[in-house]
Formats: structure tokens, sequence, C-alpha cells
């Protein structure tokens, strides 16, 4: 796991630039209906990055239309967040992908780190090997992966199948490809 990673404020930094881009794309088209999206980000808690990553982290990207009657609300993917989770996508992802399982070392040096527990952990890569593989996500997007991925070691043998020029290119290609899953419809 890339401990480096974790802590960089700076990596934090370039996914919320990412998810303000896709909240552009959003924003630009418009709610269904033809009403224009005004916002209506909502307040989160996350958990695992470093202390200074600023009020605006604490804020999930989200618009509603301005149209009466519609009111819709759309929220854009995102690669900050992993669904409803608490905990931040990276620190999900990357903690999840310990090769060779979690260890009282392991675990002690991620409690220290992001502050996530060992059951936490461990419930972390239960989802990872029963219910991600069985979600809809999943079953359609593995095709895209040839050969297959190995559902017993997810996410680290999802991990392995970007590529790029250092870890961080990786992480992001891995969290762009989930992103998906930031979103109810997924």
């Amino acid at each position: 796991m890339c401990h480096a990673l974790l802590s960089d404020p700076n990596f934090y930094r370039l996914l919320l630039g990412f998810d303000r881009d896709l909240a552009r794309e959003s924003v630009a088209g418009g709610c269904p209906c033809g009403g224009k999206l005004h916002s209506a980000r909502y307040p989160r808690k996350p958990r695992g990055g470093p202390a200074d990553l600023g009020a605006e982290y604490a804020w999930r990207l989200s618009y509603c239309c301005a149209r009466e009657g519609c009111r819709r609300r759309t929220t854009p993917p995102s690669l900050r967040f992993l669904g409803q989770r608490v905990y931040l996508a990276a620190v999900v992802v990357l903690a999840s992908a310990m090769e060779g399982g979690v260890t009282v070392k392991r675990a002690e040096r991620l409690h220290e780190l992001v502050g996530v527990s060992v059951r936490t952990l461990r419930r972390w890569r239960a989802w990872w090997r029963g219910a991600f593989p069985a979600t809809a996500f999943w079953r359609q997007a593995q095709g895209r992966f040839a050969p297959l991925v190995d559902d017993s070691a997810l996410p680290l043998t999802l991990l392995k199948r970007f590529s790029g020029e250092d870890k961080q290119t990786r992480l992001i290609q891995a969290l762009r490809f989930l992103a998906p899953l930031s979103i109810r419809s997924a």
C-alpha cells in the first residue's frame, strides 16, 4: 500500500479538482426535464485524509433542478467518495488492497495513519470479495478486462489492471473506474 498517497494533501486536492470537473459536466447537461441545475451540495464528514484538506472537502457536490415541480437532484460521480462510506474512496481502496491480508502490524500502521479499525478493514475486504462482485456495476464492467479480474483478491487485482507511470496515476484510474459507485443509480 502507498502510505505517501494517503497522507498527501495535494493528492486529495487533485481528486477534488476531478470532482469539480465531473460536476461541471453534470451542470452543463442540465436536468432531464430541461431545467437548470443549481448547487445543492451537502455536508460529509470524510475520514482518513490528512487534517489540512480544508473546508471544501467536507462537501459533496450535488445539484437540484430549478424548475418548479421537478426539483430532481443530480449528484455527479465522485473520485473522493465511494457511496455512503465515511472513509474517503482512496483510503477504502488502498487499505483493502493489502496483499497477504490484514496483519496486526499492518492494522496498527493503518490505524495510526488514517484511523481505521481492524474490524472496518475486515468489513471492507469482505465487501470487495462478496458484495462488490455481485453488483450490477461489476458484472457489467468486469468484461472490460481480459483476462478476467480475480474476484478473490479484489481490490488489489483490480488496481493491478490499470497502467500508469506511478502509483498515483494507477489509483486515479481505478477511482475513475469506480466513480459510478459513488452515486445511487450505480
